[in-house]
């Protein structure tokens, strides 16, 4: 390279530039090599960050398919998984993972956009700066030496008209001499030595021209043309140089830029970690799987020591109540009444007679509408399918189920009500604008709207009846727990629960077997004994007879208007509410015949078949 005082380097060595001894071809080409190999450094540099961008690219796919892959499938189990406070967590670690991979995919995208783009355009011109400079010192070298070729001929014309001047002045000495010579030869001679002597003159001054022209011309060339060219070179490769180091230095701020974003993700994931709560997740634990069960009582003690009467029937649900044990009531003391796990063996009569016989003894018995109603409903269980009022959970289970079942029928009808409005706006502009629409076309979709309300509106009743019976029957909750639990208490009701029996045997032992078995079953329990000896069930509330009521059918009873009477058995769904005048007159009227006012301090006793 050139400094300001024109001293160049020749071989290994700096000397002032004397130009005898000056070579700058050499130094053009030790530049060349060197500004190329600066451009080859340049372009390694670049595909060095093109390769940093890939992996960033590639790093943050990873990372967004790994929190994908790790996300809650939707209407799936897992997302039920999701309310504990350690998956809470699990799943903010997952989207902040999701960001996390964001802002790699930023590093890349700000790699790319201010150092590759920037320095492959920036390689581009240099290289046609590069080729610009070497040509104009090509060109200033060939020039040089075309003055000195021309030096060199005017000097050896110089040298040549001098030696023939020379040998012309000694011919004509040698002839002036010679006395032989004739005159007119002499003279001949004489003027040729003049000629010789003119044109080596003529050719000392062109060469004494030239000579000065090419001492200009190497003068101008070695202190003007050549240093500006080299500084120029000297300029570029010192751009080229601070270019590179300003992109190490984008290429370090591009990742400090994003460390606070990251960090902020990291402190999310802190933060979701310490959220995470194990006293919570075990209450929530308890909450899923609690039956609401009342612990076994103590087993009796049984005396062999005196003799016993043992019949077949033991087991049977009369003979238990004519021995004197009553049956387990829910709100009461389960006594005599087994754990979940322990299943109580059938009576020899239960396990020998036939479904027919029996079925045919129940049919032809005393008709009584909820006993069939119990019956239905263990067969359909008995068969595989569910209950509709999830009686074959355990209380808080089903109430639970009963609760979520509730909720999603007011999404239903709300969605249903707002289609209505919607449509009713809709007929409100067709009115008013006949141009727009028939307003009677909106009529037929809006009558079943209103008919679906309807049904979701009963259904809701319905379910409403069943969740207010569970929680009637479950052990005593405090309102705050009643609050916690999500109790629908919009209806001032609260029925008794007529479906216990399908998760109960009328000996109060727990089966589980109800929801698995495919074969039909019914009940183990003597039809006729039930009948028979059926226990007055317990008030739960008073009614209110609307309208005269002629009780004519088996199993119904007579009113009239304006009578006040007991209830004991809530309608469950069919439209008959089970009533009761005194200790010998009970039967069903219909529902919508009276208005009932129930206990909520009642608790409604268990009905069996």
């Amino acid at each position: 390279m050139v400094s300001q005082s024109h001293r160049y380097v020749f071989h290994g060595a700096i000397s002032p530039a004397p130009l005898c001894c000056m070579k700058p071809k050499d130094q053009f080409d030790n530049l060349e090599k060197h500004t190329q190999w600066g451009i080859d450094v340049l372009e390694k540099y670049i595909k060095f960050v093109k390769e940093r961008t890939e992996i960033e690219l590639s790093y943050a796919k990873q990372l967004r398919n790994l929190s994908k892959k790790y996300q809650p499938k939707k209407n799936s189990k897992e997302e039920e998984e999701y309310r504990y406070t350690s998956t809470r967590a699990f799943l903010a670690t997952l989207n902040e993972m999701n960001d996390y991979a964001g802002q790699h995919e930023v590093i890349s995208e700000n790699m790319t956009s201010l150092i590759t783009g920037e320095l492959t355009r920036y390689v581009q011109e240099l290289k046609q700066e590069r080729k610009s400079h070497f040509h104009d010192g090509r060109k200033a070298q060939q020039h040089l030496e075309t003055c000195w070729k021309q030096l060199e001929a005017s000097k050896r014309r110089f040298e040549r008209d001098c030696k023939e001047a020379d040998r012309a002045q000694q011919y004509f000495e040698k002839m002036d001499a010679d006395i032989n010579v004739t005159k007119a030869d002499v003279e001949k001679a004489r003027q040729q030595a003049q000629l010789r002597h003119q044109m080596a003159e003529d050719s000392k001054a062109e060469y004494s021209s030239t000579l000065q022209k090419f001492n200009s011309e190497q003068h101008d060339h070695y202190y003007t043309h050549i240093p500006n060219i080299f500084q120029k070179i000297q300029d570029m490769e010192e751009r080229r140089i601070v270019r590179i180091g300003e992109s190490m230095k984008t290429f370090a701020e591009v990742d400090r830029q994003v460390i606070p974003i990251i960090g902020k993700c990291l402190d999310e994931i802190t933060k979701a970690a310490e959220s995470i709560d194990h006293k919570n997740d075990s209450q929530l634990v308890i909450e899923a799987f609690k039956s609401g069960f009342e612990p076994p009582g103590d087993i009796e003690f049984e005396d062999f020591t005196q003799p016993m009467k043992r019949t077949i029937s033991e087991s049977s649900l009369s003979n238990s109540r004519g021995d004197g044990k009553s049956e387990p009531k829910f709100g009461g003391k389960s006594k005599g009444k087994l754990w979940p796990f322990i299943k109580k063996n059938k009576s020899p009569k239960q396990q020998k007679e036939p479904l027919s016989h029996r079925f045919n003894e129940f049919m032809t018995s005393k008709p009584k509408i909820h006993c069939f109603r119990s019956l239905k409903r263990g067969l359909s269980l008995k068969l595989g399918a569910g209950p509709e009022d999830f009686s074959n959970l355990p209380p808080e289970q089903r109430r639970k189920k009963l609760q979520q079942k509730v909720d999603e029928l007011n999404k239903d009808i709300q969605k249903e009500m707002d289609q209505r409005d919607a449509l009713t706006k809709m007929k409100d502009v067709y009115i008013k604008n006949p141009q727009m629409g028939d307003a009677a076309s909106v009529d037929h979709r809006l009558a079943e709207l209103g008919q679906n309300i309807e049904k979701l509106r009963l259904e809701v009743q319905k379910f409403e009846g069943w969740l207010a019976e569970v929680e009637g029957r479950l052990p005593a909750r405090t309102e705050q727990a009643r609050r916690q639990s999500g109790l629908y208490e919009a209806q001032n009701t609260s029925t008794v629960n007529s479906c216990a029996q399908d998760r109960e045997s009328p000996d109060g032992s727990y089966t589980e077997e109800q929801s698995q078995e495919t074969e039909m079953k019914v009940p183990a329990t003597d039809f006729d004994d039930e009948f028979d000896d059926e226990e007055p069930l317990p008030t739960i509330g008073t009614c209110k007879a609307l309208y005269t009521f002629e009780g004519q059918n088996e199993g119904t009873i007579s009113v009239a208007e304006g009578e006040m009477l007991y209830v004991i058995e809530e309608d469950k769904g069919d439209g008959w509410t089970r009533i009761r005048r005194n200790e010998d007159e009970e039967g069903y009227v219909p529902t919508s015949y009276v208005e009932v006012y129930l206990d909520k301090n009642a608790k409604g006793a268990m009905t069996y078949i």
